[in-house]
């Protein structure tokens, strides 16, 4: 057992004018251990898109240390906390959703706790993972069994991005063999939902920004790749033609741009499934007309995260081979440099602490 009175290391956010921030990394004390809590020794930790909105401020005031994708392992029980619960050494994932409050409406209904309305949110409510420790409130524990041989560091991308991923494209539905579009494929979740969808079965039309992007999905495994923003490109008219005419049965957005949306309503099929993945600035608005939606019966559906049961389904996909996360390793102190390239370069960063 290390001894606990020491200071251990963490990446404190400091916010600036105009959205502006940077990271100072340094040493702080131990996270306080409430007795309902479990002391984590972070491993290591990836990095998230959303990291970077509350970094940037735009979803409000966050806590100091942001990060919630996570992988450490038991250091300390608090005092309530019973050994037949958790033990010391327990592979331990810190995520998102870091507590629930167990009572509310989407509480009591089954696989929706997710949206609990009271959740307790990882940076944004409480310290995250950018830290060599952390609490876990000892009600919602993400325990990874001892069967899961995945290296931590490929267990992290799949906290969030991966199970976001996961739950999209089976809440998209299809049959197998079907065509499935996603839209921001070459991104961190975008790159996972194309593997994910190769492992269900699905056919994998990526659509990106820029044809930079275009090897990354590929080697992904989609079947196609196109550029939304080459000039002289009809999108509808090339997803129309691989689809023999129909359009996408399922279409994954998973950019958090208007454009995005608006091209997923024009290249999706009748009787198909758009899922809503990718989180716009507030201020923005999807122009649509119920029509389209009427004539063609095309159903809308949320999908955000998933449930601890999801995410144990998630990284079964990695143990069994079927999905690889690229990752990209990096230090704690390397955050800002990340941050400054974030969504410029392939793969995943993962911090390892």
């Amino acid at each position: 057992m290390q001894d606990l009175s020491r200071t251990s290391k963490a990446a404190i956010l400091v916010q600036e004018d105009g959205g502006k921030f940077h990271f100072d990394t340094r040493q702080v004390p131990l996270p306080t251990l409430k007795s309902d809590e479990i002391l984590v020794r972070v491993s290591c930790t990836g990095i998230c898109g959303t990291d970077m909105g509350l970094a940037a401020g735009a979803l409000g005031p966050t806590a100091d240390i942001l990060g919630h994708e996570g992988v450490g392992y038991v250091e300390k029980l608090g005092d309530d906390v019973s050994s037949t619960e958790v033990q010391i050494n327990d592979r331990i994932g810190i995520m998102w959703i870091r507590d629930v409050c167990g009572k509310c409406f989407m509480c009591r209904t089954p696989n929706e706790e997710v949206r609990c309305e009271k959740s307790v949110r990882s940076g944004l409510h409480c310290d995250g993972s950018f830290a060599e420790y952390a609490t876990v409130p000892s009600s919602y524990i993400m325990r990874i069994p001892k069967t899961i041989t995945v290296p931590d560091e490929h267990i992290a991308p799949i906290l969030c991005g991966g199970v976001t991923a996961y739950k999209a494209v089976k809440v998209g539905g299809g049959e197998v063999g079907a065509w499935i579009a996603i839209l921001g494929a070459g991104g961190g979740i975008g790159a996972l939902a194309i593997q994910y969808a190769k492992a269900m079965g699905y056919q994998v039309i990526a659509l990106d920004a820029t044809n930079l992007k275009r090897d990354y999905c590929l080697q992904a495994g989609a079947d196609a790749y196109i550029d939304v923003t080459r000039d002289g490109k009809d999108v509808q008219e090339d997803v129309f033609s691989l689809t023999e005419g129909r359009g996408a049965p399922s279409v994954l957005v998973v950019a958090g741009s208007v454009d995005a949306y608006k091209t997923a309503l024009d290249i999706i099929g009748p009787l198909g499934t758009l899922v809503c993945v990718g989180i716009p600035f507030p201020h923005l608005r999807v122009p649509f007309h119920p029509l389209l939606f009427i004539d063609k019966g095309i159903r809308m559906i949320g999908s955000c995260v998933g449930t601890r049961d999801d995410v144990l389904d998630a990284i079964d996909f990695v143990q069994r081979g079927l999905v690889t996360p690229v990752v990209n390793v990096q230090r704690l102190e390397d955050l800002n440099e990340i941050s400054a390239n974030f969504g410029k370069v392939s793969g995943k960063p993962v911090i390892m602490m």
